[in-house]
């Protein structure tokens, strides 16, 4: 697909784009800018968003990325209530989750267990499912599993396992005609460099006042 190609069909696609989509599209980039803010309104634009794409992905035959929005919406309320102090229930208490880091064996251990995981889903739907290009949908939905508990967990990697997953996805989703939300991803992988790098300015400035 050359590049002219994918201009065409994103502009093709624009005409016919759905106001739900559009609206979940909008709402995702406002979960995003306020991740990287480390702002608590961020989990309830991504609970919104993900209710929208919950139905979307349905619609379009994509089986793996239906069930990840499920468990999305799960992850919103277990993030909100993490940046909120764990439940302490002082709206303040966001801040008192630390930005922290992973050792290196547990990036290995970690990223063997998606791509494991990600064959054996895939090969399950390959054989017993109509799901549509199945290994890259679940490598992008175990690897947004993963990547989505350590944004709740502060995790500063997160940010670089997002680049990965959000630019096979961007793939995924001009497969099957998502147009808007391919560009979506295109906006996020601006923003997770954004991200990472706001991210770790706040980790070296807590090293240095611990």
């Amino acid at each position: 697909m050359t590049a002219d190609s994918v201009l065409t069909q994103l502009v093709a696609g624009a005409a016919t784009l759905s106001g739900w989509e559009l609206a979940a599209v909008l709402l995702g980039v406002a979960y995003l800018l306020l991740a990287v803010r480390e702002n608590l309104w961020c989990w309830y634009a991504a609970f919104a968003s993900t209710a929208i794409f919950l139905w979307l992905f349905w619609q379009v035959g994509l089986l793996m990325e239906s069930a990840l929005q499920v468990y999305y919406l799960g992850m919103a309320l277990y993030g909100w209530q993490q940046w909120r102090g764990g439940g302490s229930g002082n709206a303040a208490a966001q801040q008192r989750l630390p930005i922290s880091v992973w050792p290196p064996q547990r990036h290995i251990l970690a990223i063997a267990s998606v791509l494991l995981a990600s064959a054996v889903s895939g090969a399950l739907l390959d054989r017993y499912t109509g799901a549509v290009l199945p290994y890259i949908d679940s490598f992008t939905t175990w690897g947004s599993i993963l990547t989505t508990w350590m944004v709740a967990k502060k995790l500063l990697e997160n940010w670089l396992y997002w680049l990965v997953i959000d630019s096979v996805s961007i793939y995924l989703y001009l497969e099957r005609g998502l147009f808007l939300t391919a560009a979506l991803f295109a906006v996020y992988l601006v923003i997770v460099v954004f991200g990472y790098r706001r991210w770790h300015r706040h980790y070296r400035l807590q090293c240095a006042s611990a």
